[in-house]
């Protein structure tokens, strides 16, 4: 009986691991019926360095193939530097030390190693990579919320100029500012924005705020413009049960019955043109499981210790 279990389990494996290889590459029936991108200018919106590579790999590896004609970046908006924030502590007036970054002190490693796991998830240079080094608003911290106005400023000043302009012009009166924001479409120098979803995969609050503020981005850059199509798709990376994280390869045939389903019935993405799929599902060849594994071990090796390894 122990030999019949052990023999249909691995049975039961084999094939699983045979449908992933075989679905997930590029001429398979699966892959060519799912929905793509075609030259879009695309913004992966992350909270740490590291966070491409344990999150988003998959989605990266599948947007930056060269025959899509995508142009890929990445904004990182904290770098794992330690800069110690005084606060009053609750129960006393003594001051406490809150790290505001990465415990070790990082951040400039870091730096470097958000730009070389990038390249290896096929972006187009280390320049497509942006690190926003500012842990008073953006503190990499388990317990820290960022402010979605904050991020959404943020996002604001990097692709959507006009929008930011405007939010800087306290001068002039409210009418004003209105009489202005209301005339002529949105724009942006960005076509999709793609950031977690607002559970935030591992429920890190970092990761939930940039949820937050890019729903909040999204609402500034079309308030008072009705009639028009907002210019920037959101896409947000699906939270998953605990045992669906963890299972590896054996989520494969899940994944994709469900993301199959999913794209039938789909409705509009958050904000975007018509012609934007309302869902995007990416499998990850063996071959780019490895690129995606080599992005992490190789280029994080800071973050290579005992406790995540």
């Amino acid at each position: 009986m122990l030999t019949a279990s052990l023999v249909t389990w691995g049975l039961t494996l084999s094939a699983i691991f045979l449908f992933w290889t075989l679905s997930s590459t590029s001429s398979s029936p699966f892959a060519r019926n799912f929905p793509r991108l075609l030259n879009k200018r695309i913004c992966l919106l992350i909270a740490h360095p590291d966070d491409e590579a344990m999150f988003f790999s998959p989605t990266v590896l599948a947007l930056t193939k060269p025959e899509l004609g995508n142009h890929v970046k990445i904004l990182c908006l904290s770098s794992g530097t330690l800069l110690p924030t005084p606060a009053r502590s609750p129960r006393s007036n003594s001051l406490t030390q809150i790290p505001s970054g990465d415990a070790d002190g990082l951040g400039h490693i870091r730096k470097k190693e958000l730009q070389q796991s990038a390249k290896h998830l096929g972006l187009r240079a280390e320049s497509d990579v942006f690190i926003i080094d500012d842990p008073a608003r953006f503190p990499d911290s388990m317990t820290a919320t960022w402010s979605e106005s904050d991020v959404s400023s943020l996002l604001a000043s990097a692709f959507a100029p006009d929008l930011a302009s405007q939010s800087q012009s306290q001068s002039s009166s409210s009418a004003a500012r209105k009489r202005v924001a209301g005339t002529g479409a949105p724009t942006a120098t960005i076509d999709v924005l793609i950031t977690f979803d607002k559970h935030g995969i591992s429920n890190h609050p970092n990761h939930r705020s940039l949820y937050h503020g890019a729903v909040h981005f999204l609402r500034a850059l079309m308030k008072d413009k009705a009639g028009y199509t907002c210019p920037v798709t959101l896409y947000t990376l699906t939270t998953t049960s605990i045992l669906r994280k963890y299972i590896g390869v054996l989520d494969a045939p899940w994944t994709m019955a469900s993301g199959a389903l999913g794209s039938i019935f789909a409705g509009a993405a958050k904000g975007g043109k018509d012609d934007m799929p309302g869902k995007l599902l990416f499998i990850s060849s063996v071959d780019e499981y490895i690129r995606a594994q080599a992005a992490m071990v190789k280029a994080h090796k800071s973050q290579m210790v005992w406790f995540r390894v």
